[in-house]
């Protein structure tokens, strides 16, 4: 008679302690809950068509800058020039390795080529030398630098991806400063050729021709 009572007093307790996990347990036949994701995880791989967008152009763009001022290094005739080519090589080049692990992070893949519109002009420049190339990188550069500050500022400003608003923000500045920088390097190149001044500020011409009347 013990023996039994006891029995029953261990079944009981087992059952107590089981019982809650059982009634955990979902209805048979139904799915298992997904595990809800931590705020902001689903963001963070994501990005919006414009931040994907600034993201790509900002890419592209850079790698352009490095292949031009390597071009401007070895086709430039000014010392201005080629010094502007060495700071763009150094400036981009640390920007793009920033946006590529920034990307890559997100799983986005980074362009490794050029666009079509940044082909041509490393073509076109490409056939250039001297003074010639001088004018015409500068004038390029002052032009792509306007446009890359607009889009930057655009970023910096309104971006929707925390990673890229950030790195719009630290760039910035460093292309404002280069767009300065090309612009008093257009307007020195500008001003010599004007004034028939080479280097040394020597004239291309040559002496002035006597006047006719004695």
């Amino acid at each position: 008679m013990r023996s039994n009572l006891v029995f029953s007093s261990l079944a009981a307790i087992t059952l107590a302690f089981t019982a809650p996990a059982f009634a955990q347990q979902p209805p048979a036949g139904t799915a298992p809950q997904p595990q809800m994701p931590a705020p902001g995880q689903v963001q963070q791989h994501k990005l919006s068509g414009k931040d994907k967008s600034f993201a790509m152009e900002a890419a592209t763009g850079g790698m352009a800058e490095v292949q031009l001022g390597q071009l401007a290094q070895q086709n430039a005739q000014s010392d201005d020039v080629k010094q502007f080519g060495s700071r763009m090589v150094q400036d981009h080049t640390n920007a793009n390795q920033q946006l590529t692990s920034i990307l890559s992070a997100k799983d986005v893949t980074v362009p490794s080529q050029l666009d079509a519109a940044h082909r041509r002009t490393l073509d076109r420049l490409s056939k250039m030398r001297g003074a010639e190339f001088d004018r015409a990188y500068m004038r390029d550069m002052v032009q792509d630098h306007e446009k890359d500050v607009r889009k930057f500022r655009q970023e910096a400003t309104h971006g929707g991806d925390p990673d890229l608003k950030s790195f719009a923000q630290n760039t910035l500045p460093v292309l404002e400063q280069h767009l300065k920088m090309a612009q008093d390097t257009s307007k020195s190149l500008t001003a010599v050729g004007s004034s028939g001044q080479g280097p040394g500020g020597q004239g291309q011409g040559g002496p002035a021709p006597r006047s006719p009347h004695r």
